[in-house]
Parts: structure tokens; sequence; C-alpha cells
């Protein structure tokens, strides 16, 4: 077959990858979503009780919304914040279903490769279309011949570990049993008896971190003996806590500053300049264990919000160009380093910026970030549609920006905190400041460890 009567083989079934079918469709050319669960969003509706901080206008695709319309789908009010449920229930999976048998359940992509090459192979082989396989949710294998893919898959399946070192701490893995990598739903019965009335570390320092702080401040006002200790790589400076009334997203603005009244209030005490480096059993309970031999006192359970990163096995056979450091596109990872940026400093991109060596691949949405944080839908929007306009041809368009991303308010991104001199300390001690731990206002619990 003619490549150009291909599909163009989408991964995962997520708000990216369905938008990029949907802006396919808008093309003329046929997409085919593989999506490895049972329904669309299945990554989203493992985090349905989590709140957004965007609001709906800002989490639609135009050409979704486009070919929702025939169904009588009307976007619910532009200025409210969905859940992830809301997310999954009342768009992508409608928008999934307006697409029919262009999207594929329970298909999980375990390579991609060029027909007939491998990676070595350099003769034909921007000739050859691509071959993607598959694993059927009943065991099965099959081969499915494409003109091009998008990776939008995600990072949702391979969290950072606890380790500072970017490995798992020693003992993290077998104390799997109380340790876990996502934000709890404390409204689920079963998970709020894990955590009520019980010590949590809560080790991260991003929008994920904020809101385990926060719903467990929430917890320890109706269950005493709950609290939480925050866990931080780097200590409290001015931009701890986000961009809060400043951030141009006032939701991820009130998020930091409730993680700050958690810690205020004596609900959280901060641990900083902290990495981890063992995990150890006291009985029923955890030690966590520093790299400079701190050791804190136990904790009932451990919640490692530290990140995600890409999931590259299945496209070891393609020629990827990637940072070294971030496992992005290279000529992207500039624009988002996280010792530079905050994603509200991100500059819009498109198809120049998510090219690669192999021709005809993209990674996109958050799966184009690599280990970067801060991804925004809008940012994935804009990509698929400069990627799909690439392929139908229309160059223009391709390299047109048609994206205004709303500031921040943090200056700064991550990785900078940790030199000395990158921040100004206050009460709580800064970026500057020794490790130690803190307790930051009235009726914290005794400290916990030491210098």
């Amino acid at each position: 077959m003619e490549k150009q009567n291909l599909p163009v083989v989408v991964v995962g079934a997520g708000p990216v990858g369905l938008a990029a079918a949907a802006h396919l469709v808008e093309r003329g050319i046929e997409p085919l979503v593989l999506e490895a669960g049972a329904s669309a969003a299945t990554a989203v509706r493992e985090w349905a009780h989590v709140r957004l901080f965007s609001p709906w206008a800002e989490v639609t695709d135009p050409a979704a919304e486009k070919l929702l319309a025939p169904t009588g789908w009307t976007r619910p009010d532009g200025t409210t914040y969905p859940t992830g449920g809301d997310w999954a229930g009342q768009y992508l999976q409608p928008l999934a279903d307006a697409l029919g048998d262009q999207v594929r359940y329970g298909a999980t992509v375990t390579g991609v490769a060029r027909a007939g090459r491998d990676r070595i192979v350099d003769s034909g082989r921007e000739e050859q279309p691509f071959t993607v396989h598959i694993r059927t949710a009943d065991g099965g294998e099959e081969r499915i011949t494409a003109r091009a893919v998008i990776d939008a898959s995600g990072t949702w399946s391979t969290p950072g570990p606890m380790g500072a070192n970017g490995l798992p701490a020693l003992g993290e893995r077998t104390a799997d049993d109380r340790v876990s990598y996502r934000v709890p739903d404390l409204k689920d019965p079963a998970v709020r008896a894990r955590y009520a009335g019980r010590r949590t570390a809560v080790v991260g320092s991003g929008a994920s971190a904020f809101t385990a702080l926060a719903l467990l401040a929430d917890l320890a006002k109706e269950e005493p003996g709950t609290h939480a200790v925050w866990i931080l790589r780097r200590g409290i400076g001015e931009a701890t806590y986000g961009g809060g009334e400043a951030d141009q997203l006032p939701a991820r603005g009130a998020l930091g500053l409730r993680a700050k009244a958690a810690v205020e209030e004596g609900h959280a005490s901060a641990v900083t300049g902290f990495r981890t480096e063992a995990v150890e059993r006291d009985d029923d309970r955890l030690v966590l264990v520093a790299e400079d031999g701190r050791r804190l006192d136990p904790v009932d359970e451990v919640i490692v919000l530290t990140g995600f990163r890409p999931d590259l096995s299945f496209l070891s056979e393609l020629r990827l160009g990637l940072d070294e450091r971030l496992e992005a596109p290279t000529a992207l990872a500039p624009l988002i380093d996280p010792n530079v940026h905050s994603c509200g400093t991100v500059y819009p991109h498109g198809v120049k910026e998510l090219s690669h060596p192999e021709q005809g691949v993209y990674l996109a949405g958050m799966k184009s970030y690599g280990r970067a944080p801060t991804f925004l839908a809008l940012t994935g929007y804009e990509q698929v549609r400069s990627i799909t306009a690439a392929l139908a041809g229309d160059h223009e368009a391709a390299e047109r920006v048609e994206l205004t991303l709303p500031e921040t308010g943090v200056c700064g991104g991550a990785g900078l905190f940790d030199e000395p001199g990158t921040a100004q300390s206050d009460e709580g001690g800064g970026c500057c400041a020794a490790p130690a731990t803190l307790q930051i206002g009235t009726g914290a619990p005794a400290a916990s460890g030491g210098c």
C-alpha cells in the first residue's frame, strides 16, 4: 500500500491523543487511536477525584469541539473547574465515542519500527511505513502498518521514585505496601482509613504534593492524630508555594496557598534539604534516611509525588533525538528546562521542535516533556494542531503559533533553587539555609529528626 493511504496511529486515548485524532479527521487523514485501557482517558480516571487548576475553557480542543457538535454535545461552563472524572466523563469519553471505530481499546503498544528496517539500517528507510506491534486484551499479538505515529501515551505509568538520585531509595520497593505514588482519594472509605489518625510523609514539591498536603490537612481537622510530614529536597523560599495570587491560573495559585496554610496551621511540618537515600522498617512503620545521615521519626505511610518520566522502551527501534537530561526532543528541551522555566514561561511550540531524525514519528502531550513538569493541556492541543497540519502538507499552518499561555507568576524553575544564593531565605529557612526540620505555625507536633 502507498504510505499516504495508511492511517496515522495515535498511541493513547487521553486528552492529547484524542485531540490529535480530531485534528487528523478535520484534515481528512484517517487516525487509529490505540488505547491500552478499556475506555478513553484511562489514566485521567485514576485521578478522577483531583480537580484541575485549568477551567473547562482551557481543557477542550477546538477541533474536538467541532467533531462533537453534531452529537449535541455542549461544553460545560467554561469558567468552572472540572475534576479528572468530569473531564473523562463529560468530554473525553464522548469524544472517543464520536471517533467510533477509529479508537481501539485493549491495545497495548509493545513496539514501533520501520517496516523491514531495524534501527541500524539506512537503506530505503524513509520510504518504508511504520509497523506498530500491539498486545491485545486477550493476550494476542498484532502488527499494524501506519504512515506516521503520534505517541501521546503520557507518563502516568512511570512515576518518579523517592530516591533523590533518580533511582528508588534502598528499601523503597520492599516497602511498597506503605508507599503510594498517587494523590489519595480521601472520599474513598478504605483510602481514608489508611491515612486517618496517622503520620504520612509527602515527598515532592509540585502541584500534586500541594494537593496531597491540602487534603491531609482537611482530614486532620476531622481526624485527630492525622499529620503530614512534607519532605523537600531544597529549602523553603518565595517560590516554594508557586505563584500564589500572582498566578494567572488562579486555581493553581490557590492550591499552593492551601499547602502553605496546611504548614502554617500545624497540620503539616516541612523537612528541608532532605534527599532520601533509604527507607527502613521500624516494626509497622517506616523511617526515612537522608544522604547526610539524618533519620526522621517513623511514619505510617509515604506518598511519593516526585514527577513522572516517559516510557521509551517500545520506541527503541526508532531514531529519536532526545535531550540526555530531560528525555524530551532536543529542540524542545531548552524551552522547558525546569532549571530555567515554569510552565508559564515556555514558548508555544509545534512540529519544528517536536521532530526527530526519524521522520514521521512524534512525541506529543506530557510525553513530549520527558521528565519536565508543569505541562498544560493547551500546550498539547497546540502541539497536535501543528503536527497534523504538517502531516497534511500545510506547512504554513504547522509553523504558525496559535497559542498564548497564561503566566505562572513563578520566575524560575525547580533546579536553580538548589543552588546557594539563587533565592532569598524567609523566616522558615530559604534555599540558602542549612538542611533543617521546620515547624511553622502553632499546634504542630514535636520536631522530627534534626540537623
